[in-house]
């Protein structure tokens, strides 16, 4: 999908990038899968800043996203392809042959019009959802489940998909293009198909209000604080304090591996990311 430039006839505008949205057929959302979204602006049940950062910004619905695809054998018919505020990916409205309708995730070469099916019987097709069992080595799939039926956990954004490269023992290989790979049992279900609005990693922000607006505030730089409040603060004139970046409660901020060695779904990664020089 383009990226679409604007004239620079303001200093926003002349950084300022966003995605063209041709896919979208459709500005109105299905309202009874809509939900009031409550905001914390980053606070806890007891009105302690847990995640900061965060407040203001507009005020959203949530759409209600079929992850799980539990409506098996029923074929669908794609209504709309929809913006939602709440991902970097575009939704697709479904309508079964039941009446009922659900959103799924968008795929990259997903259309009005198109049938959509889920289940072991289901064709090898962008939308369609099938147990990794049933999906062939090298497809391109997306909404990957790490337990049954618990709905997709994996590959959600906006352009994710993982590729299937092995099965063995009721397992299956999966590889991202992080080149890390992972083992997941052959019953988990997965969606055919690139997530869709893969150049959502190519669009710049261009502005602050626009950040605002997506309800993420202002972040101030630890060497601009006072020692009280931040360990890299203080010092005379500008200084970056010698030491190592740290958080603010000294935790190392640029490559400190954070992850419990013992955490149980450890041995379902068969071999870690590699980072990108």
């Amino acid at each position: 999908m383009p990226i679409k430039q604007y004239r620079p006839v303001t200093p926003t505008s002349r950084f300022k990038s966003t995605t063209a949205f041709t896919q979208l057929t459709t500005d109105e959302p299905h309202k009874p899968l809509l939900v009031p979204k409550h905001r914390t602006a980053g606070r806890n049940n007891r009105g302690v800043i847990t995640v900061r950062h965060r407040g203001g910004g507009h005020k959203r619905f949530i759409r209600i996203i079929d992850f799980k695809r539990d409506k098996l054998g029923v074929p669908g018919v794609v209504e709309t392809i929809e913006y939602d505020p709440n991902r970097s990916s575009f939704i697709a409205l479904i309508k079964y042959m039941d009446g009922e309708r659900r959103y799924i995730l968008a795929t990259v070469n997903m259309k009005v019009g198109q049938k959509i099916m889920a289940g072991p019987g289901a064709d090898i097709a962008d939308g369609n959802c099938l147990p990794l069992a049933n999906i062939p080595l090298g497809t391109m799939v997306h909404n990957i489940e790490l337990r049954e039926k618990k709905g997709g956990q994996i590959a959600r954004s906006a352009g994710a998909y993982a590729e299937v490269v092995a099965k063995e023992n009721k397992m299956v290989q999966i590889k991202f293009p992080s080149t890390e790979i992972r083992i997941v049992r052959e019953a988990c279900m997965a969606t055919i198909g690139q997530v869709s609005n893969s150049d959502h990693i190519n669009t710049s922000i261009g502005s602050a209000g626009r950040k605002r607006r997506m309800g993420i505030r202002p972040t101030v730089r630890g060497v601009a604080m006072n020692p009280v409040d931040h360990p890299m603060g203080g010092g005379e004139g500008r200084s970056s304090g010698g030491g190592h970046p740290v958080s603010p409660w000294g935790q190392k901020a640029k490559g400190l591996k954070t992850r419990n060695a013992k955490k149980p779904s450890s041995k379902y990664i068969v071999r870690r990311r590699v980072k990108k020089k």
